[in-house]
């Protein structure tokens, strides 16, 4: 029997014959021959193997240039085994990840079992022989037994790819989005989005409305994520629109946020005024993704594309200014010069035959002004959901509250409770008197500001009501008196031309 320090001496001395031999193997033998000899040595290998080995490269074959899908979907989906089994792990910090990525090491294996079969996982690093080319390429190899083949081959790869892609979304970055001028071709070159990392803290927790109601439009967003088969058995694109409306400040542009990040979904800021025409805004669109919300904010202002099929209403020109129409049209040449998209292209974009082309999305309008926008534009199926965001009421007061001063009762509650439901004041309005001005403003001193706006906001609305009163009685005058005047003027030209008939019968 071999003493311990002969085994060891044994061992180095044939480990190292076995790197001289290899490497004299490796510089001396032509690549030719050598790929002839290691396609043997496998075949040979795989005559009494019982295993089966498939590689999946980091990049396509296509001049190596593209990363392989398929190869970070796998990786995501090791992330989890190798943290739990692998010895080596890998960390990095990726660009489109939320936190630190934990992956498995060069050269390191991990096994995983499915549905009670182990299948081993390994990566592998290629390293060229040329020394003009050093870079390396990375391949992962999935090693099986033979008799199961067929599962692995459909079943479990369809696992890994599906889990893969799951891990990669739950992961990832969520991104803001915004379109490019098409004027501005630098920025074209990077792409026809912009983006900026999404981190807007606004949660349905947060969101200052009734309870009732948030948990409606929650049940609704969980019902959509989930009717990816409903959505194909009733025969419509995995989307759906949402309509809110309501006056300035009353938290449309925050329920757009708490909606995504309720949902872990990108946003697409679409501004519409900077889009060439109808062709850019199809292929704007056809650029977005899947799991993502498409945003056109005041959608009533962004261009003229409201009332174009809408009988004219009887309004008070007299009374506009012609200065203030002088100004809008203006505004409408200069977006008329700016943008030719048109109410036809926008309703085809997000609703026509290229909207189902990227599933699991949704579109949200915000409009101030509801009454302004073409009945066409926000029918039902279009926008399914219409959200009416309306004033500070007594429960959207207490998420404020709450929010911004920690109680959850004050003896002003009864008080704000009457003056909250009698003046229309937005969230918005509300919340600046809500936040404390200095370290001495306590929640005491912040309700009775609070009590004291809402006070001179009813004062102020209660003029404003005998003031529109004292107007409508003007304007009532003036129609009546304009009236009466075309009506005598009618009369005495009828009495007029009565009178001329005479004087012509007379003179016959």
């Amino acid at each position: 029997m071999f003493e311990a320090g002969a085994l060891f001496g044994f061992t180095g001395t044939t480990m190292a014959s076995l790197m001289f031999f290899w490497s004299m193997y490796r510089q001396f033998v032509p690549y030719q021959l050598r790929d002839y000899l290691e396609k043997c040595f496998y075949k040979m290998f795989g005559l009494v193997s019982t295993s089966v080995h498939i590689k999946f490269t980091e990049y396509t074959e296509d001049k190596g240039l593209k990363k392989s899908q398929a190869y970070d979907l796998i990786r995501n989906y090791l992330s989890s085994k190798s943290t739990a089994r692998a010895q080596r792990l890998k960390a990095n910090e990726s660009k489109n990840s939320k936190s630190l990525v934990l992956s498995l090491d060069d050269h390191e294996a991990v096994e995983d079992v499915f549905q009670g079969v182990k299948v081993v996982w390994s990566l592998s690093v290629w390293k060229s022989d040329n020394q003009a080319d050093s870079s390396e390429r990375r391949y992962l190899t999935l090693s099986f037994h033979n008799r199961y083949r067929e599962m692995i081959t459909t079943t479990y790869l369809d696992h890994v790819l599906r889990e893969g892609k799951e891990i990669g979304l739950k992961n990832r970055e969520r991104k803001l989005y915004t379109n490019n001028s098409s004027q501005d071709y630098s920025a074209w070159r990077e792409g026809r989005w912009s983006n900026v990392p999404f981190d807007h803290p606004a949660t349905f927790e947060t969101l200052a409305m009734d309870l009732e109601k948030k948990e409606e439009i929650k049940k609704d967003l969980i019902k959509f994520t989930k009717g990816k088969d409903y959505y194909r058995k009733v025969g419509k694109p995995w989307k759906r629109g949402y309509l809110l409306f309501g006056p300035p400040g009353t938290g449309k542009s925050t329920m757009i946020s708490a909606m995504a990040n309720f949902l872990e979904y990108d946003v697409y800021d679409l501004e519409l005024t900077t889009v060439k025409d109808n062709s850019e805004l199809k292929k704007l669109m056809l650029d977005t993704k899947g799991k993502s919300i498409v945003v056109i904010e005041d959608i009533d202002c962004s261009l003229d594309l409201t009332g174009q099929r809408k009988k004219k209403k009887e309004e008070d020109e007299d009374e506009e200014d012609e200065e203030k129409k002088a100004e809008k049209l203006l505004k409408r040449e200069r977006g008329e010069r700016e943008s030719k998209v048109t109410l036809s292209g926008l309703l085809n974009a997000i609703d026509g035959l290229w909207s189902a082309c990227s599933g699991e999305k949704i579109i949200v309008f915000t409009t101030n002004y509801l009454d302004k926008l073409d009945p066409a534009l926000i029918r039902r199926g279009r926008m399914d959901n219409h959200i009416e965001m309306s004033y500070c009421r007594f429960e959207a007061f207490k998420v404020l509250a709450k929010n911004y001063l920690e109680i959850e009762s004050h003896d002003l509650y009864g008080e704000i409770k009457r003056l909250v439901e009698e003046v229309d004041m937005s969230p918005a309005d509300v919340a600046e008197n809500l936040m404390p001005k200095s370290d001495e403003d306590d929640a005491d001193i912040c309700l009775r500001r609070l009590v004291k706006s809402l006070e001179e906001e009813k004062e102020k609305a209660r003029k404003l009501a005998e003031e529109e009163k004292k107007k409508k009685a003007e304007r009532d005058a003036r129609r009546k008196k304009k009236k009466a005047e075309e009506e005598h003027k009618k009369k005495k030209e009828t009495e007029e031309n009565g009178d001329v008939s005479g004087d012509n019968g007379n003179h016959i």
